[in-house]
Parts: C-alpha cells; structure tokens; sequence
C-alpha cells in the first residue's frame, strides 16, 4: 500500500512499505524547503528509510480502546499494518501532516460534530463509549479516553472560527473525575502565567474540552508539531523511557535559534516544576511538544495533559515518569536545581521566582478543587486527595531552607479534610501462582 503525505493540504511525499516491514519515505520533486514531514527529516532527494514506521506517523496512531473500536467497525485487518491505519485516521491528525490513499481528498471533512453537544450533554461512561464509536476514524491515542472533534458551532466561543478543532476526553470508573482533575490542573499552570491549552469542563463534571493549540493566529493554517516520543526516536509505548536531560538536549539539538531555544528550556522548566507541584506522574515524552511554522521559527508547546494522577488506585504508587540526575523520585532536592541551572540556565533566583509563581496559583485554585468536590460526587473522593498531593509537591520545592512559600495546610483544615482515605495501591499480583487456585 502507498500512502501520499501532505503538508498544508499539498503532497509533498509518498510513503511505502515494500516488503510490510521496513518503510520508505520519498519527497517529490520540487517541494518548497519548509514543507518538509519532519524536523528530522529535511527536503532531499534520497528516500528516508527507516526499520518501522517512521516517528512522525507513529505519533498519532490510535492504540487501546480507541483501536480497538476501529477494528470493530472496520475488521479486524485494521491494525494489522501501520499504513492501513494511516489510511484511516491519517487525515486528522494533530499538526499540518496529513497521510491518505493517493486518490483521497486531504482537505474532505470529517463527520461533523457539536461540541455543545458534550459541553451540555450526556457524558457517562457508556454515553462517551457510543460517542467514540461514532467519532473513531479521528482518533488521538492516550491513558485517557480521547478523540479529535471539528467543531460546526459557528456561535460556539466568542471569536472562534468553525474549522477550529478541539480534543475531546471522557471519564471512566477507573479514573472518576478525571475531566476536573485535569483543568483544575491546568487551570494552575493558566494563573501561574505559564502558557496553557485552554480547557472546558462539560455541566456534569465528566468530559473535557481542550481547544487545539496547533493552529496559527488566523485560525486555519496548521502549524507543525512534533512530541519529544517522535522526536527522540521512540516508539510510543517507549514514552517513558528517557530522562529530562535527554528531552532538553534533543531541544537543543532541534532549536538552533539562541533566542528561540532558551525560550523553549525556559517553558521546559516552567513544565517540570508544574510536573512536581501537581505530582503529575504521567508528563513523559508523549506530552512535550515543538511546535513550528518552518525551520526557523520552533518553539515549545502549551502546557497539555497535566493532570495528578497519583491520587488514583492504580497510580498511587508511581514516581515521576522522567528521571532527572539518573533518579524518579518526588523529593529531587538539589538534582532538581542542577538540572534547571544547568539545561535550562536558571539562576537559584529565577528558580525561586518560577516556584512562588507556581505555589500562588495553587493556593489561588485550592478553593476550586473543594468547590468541585461538594458539587460533583464523582469527584468527591479526588479533591481532597489533589489537596493533600499539591500540598506535598509544594512542600517538595523547597530547594533551600531560605524560600518562604505557601502551603495549604490552612484550607486543607478549612475543609475538614484533614483525615481522608489515601488512595490505595493495587496487592501486587504473585508470580507463579495459578490463578485457578483458591485464596490462601
């Protein structure tokens, strides 16, 4: 099967794969230099062979439920190779690379879909089920539950356009609250000044909306976007193996521009601190981004998909999902320190500086997260439990025994949640146990 790829809605590359495994990608003649597939992967004559897919595909490629739910309605083949993947969900992918059959219409529509719909809607568990099913061809992979929505609301968000695009991202019984876990999150790093995906939680508390950020100002252009997976050469399923250091050095390596890098380390680090104040284990390399308009013009993501897992059962137990210094651990004390001073040229003062930037705006969301606890059941149990985690990351950023900086300590008691039940931890399983066997 031969795929042709687009850049802006323009073939600009075939992609094949002759003998199903190794994959070739060839650029056609005359293609303008900045229309290139990848910052990787500059216009040249010479095809771009790779064992696998290539990073830049593999990066949007559906997996999990949402694989899954393609296969159901397709067959079973789907999956089966990557291209016949691409030849499905390649047209709405995020960032300006487009993947479709040679005679398919890169710029033809996906189903329309209201986003007032979710915003106002049914969004349980099942009723987000049967709206993944109908909307899978548009899917983005993740631990959440999450697709690509265009948006037909010509009304909908004042100054928005109607090709603007939005993720959407349901809640399950294993993550409950997870849509206000995440904008309350975000919500954060917004006060803190730090640039963010914007986010909308639907009236029941259980769907979130995030606007798409891979748009430039008028509202249609695509910009490019790479993660730091694709970036650093990863398979997706690799996303969590590879350090902070690693994600700052292929940053430097990308972005040549010295006003343009220091930029995109001075967001690296505003990110990792958020990562440890919100005790987010789940940031890896999957959610840093580049984007970019051309070669010279690169710069780092809005934050996306901060989120404090760690107050769930199943993640309670995790550290950090990057080592910084060779270590994964909550309580980084000077490692910390070294690593923003040294990748991300921070003096000790700035580092305090972004820190009590960041405190402030957790005590300024506290009585947020206890609002939502009281006005949502599902998320009656996760409040406190975000409290008493924020609480802890902040205490874990005092890097010097100078610093006086907030706690919330005051309205975690304000609260009355002063005694919760922690989140507990899944029994490890026994290896070599049969499981026909009866409970000892």
């Amino acid at each position: 099967m031969k795929l042709t790829v687009f850049v802006h809605d323009q073939p600009v590359a075939t992609l094949d794969s002759p003998d199903g495994f190794k994959h070739v990608l060839t650029y056609h003649p005359e293609v303008p230099p900045d229309r290139f597939v990848s910052l990787l992967m500059p216009l040249r004559t010479e095809s771009y062979l790779y064992p696998e897919l290539h990073p830049i595909f593999r990066m949007n490629l559906p997996e999990g439920f949402l694989l899954s739910t393609l296969q159901e309605q397709l067959g079973p083949h789907i999956g089966a190779s990557p291209l016949s993947l691409l030849a499905v969900v390649g047209r709405n992918s995020i960032g300006r690379v487009k993947v479709a059959a040679p005679d398919a219409d890169p710029k033809a529509p996906p189903m329309s879909f209201e986003v007032g719909e979710i915003l106002q809607g049914d969004n349980s568990e099942e009723a987000f089920v049967e709206l993944v099913r109908r909307y899978a061809v548009s899917g983005v992979s993740g631990v959440v539950p999450k697709f690509l929505a265009p948006n037909t609301l010509d009304e909908y968000g004042k100054g928005t356009l109607a090709t603007e695009k939005f993720i959407v991202k349901g809640t399950t019984s294993r993550l409950p609250g997870v849509a206000l876990n995440e904008h309350l999150c975000m919500e954060v790093a917004r006060v803190a000044g730090i640039e963010t995906a914007k986010t909308e939680v639907s009236d029941d508390g259980q769907a979130l909306v995030v606007h798409r950020f891979d748009y430039e100002e008028d509202g249609v252009t695509r910009l490019g976007m790479e993660d730091l997976c694709s970036l650093l050469l990863l398979r997706p399923e690799q996303k969590y193996e590879s350090t902070w250091e690693r994600v700052a050095k292929r940053i430097k390596e990308v972005v040549v521009d010295p006003a343009q890098q220091n930029a995109a380390l001075s967001r690296l680090a505003d990110l990792l601190l958020l990562t440890y104040v919100t005790r987010n284990a789940d940031c890896h390399t999957k959610n840093i981004a580049l984007l970019y308009k051309g070669s010279s013009e690169i710069w780092l993501a809005p934050v996306y998909d901060m989120l404090t897992i760690t107050v769930y059962d199943d993640y309670a137990r995790n550290p950090p999902g990057m080592a910084v210094n060779g270590r994964k651990t909550w309580l980084p004390g000077k490692s910390l320190e070294l690593f923003l001073g040294l990748w991300c040229g921070l003096k000790p003062a700035d580092v305090y500086q972004r820190i009590e930037k960041i405190s402030d705006a957790v005590v300024t969301i506290a009585p947020r997260v206890v609002q939502a606890a009281r006005d949502y059941p599902a998320f009656g149990a996760i409040g406190p439990r975000m409290l008493h985690a924020w609480n802890e990351g902040l205490n874990s950023l005092r890097l010097q025994k100078t610093w006086s900086l907030p706690t919330l300590s005051d309205k975690i008691e304000e609260a009355g949640w002063a005694d919760i039940d922690p989140p507990k931890p899944p029994k490890p399983k026994k290896i070599g146990r049969s499981p026909l066997l009866g409970e000892r």
